[in-house]
């Protein structure tokens, strides 16, 4: 399982999807392990951005930053050259930025196996007769 902190692991996920395939975890962790894989090349090997969409979860972008020729070191005060290089970014889809921005009063409901389930979300209508 995961630790007290929250962080999940990649044999996490491959239990995710395990559970949700109905299949053994051992089956599941190839392919998540693959998956990642994949991502993670498509943005080492961009040259310099590109751009993954999975729709329904958000969009992983590698990007050039800009060379700044007048940086300053704070330490020492120093003007140094920062080069340009690339930097990733990620931005989820509509449906998970909606979730992710539902205030944590209306979120925190835990399922007797240890997920975190979203809490039925009230419509404008449904409001209004309460």
């Amino acid at each position: 399982m995961s630790d007290a902190s929250g962080t999940q692991t990649r044999k996490d996920v491959a239990r995710r999807v395990a559970e949700s395939m109905g299949e053994p975890v051992y089956k599941a962790e190839p392919w998540v392990r693959a998956v990642i894989h994949a991502i993670r090349d498509i943005m080492i090997d961009a040259d310099p951005e590109v751009r993954i969409e999975l729709r329904d979860f958000g969009v992983f972008e590698v990007k050039k930053t800009k060379a700044r020729p007048k940086a300053r070191n704070p330490r020492t005060n120093q003007t140094i050259f920062v080069p340009g290089r690339r930097k990733t970014h990620f931005r989820p889809g509509k449906r998970l930025r909606k979730v992710l921005q539902t205030p944590l009063s209306e979120v925190t409901q835990r399922t007797p196996d240890g997920h975190i389930s979203e809490a039925p979300m009230q419509t404008p209508d449904a409001a209004e007769a309460s």
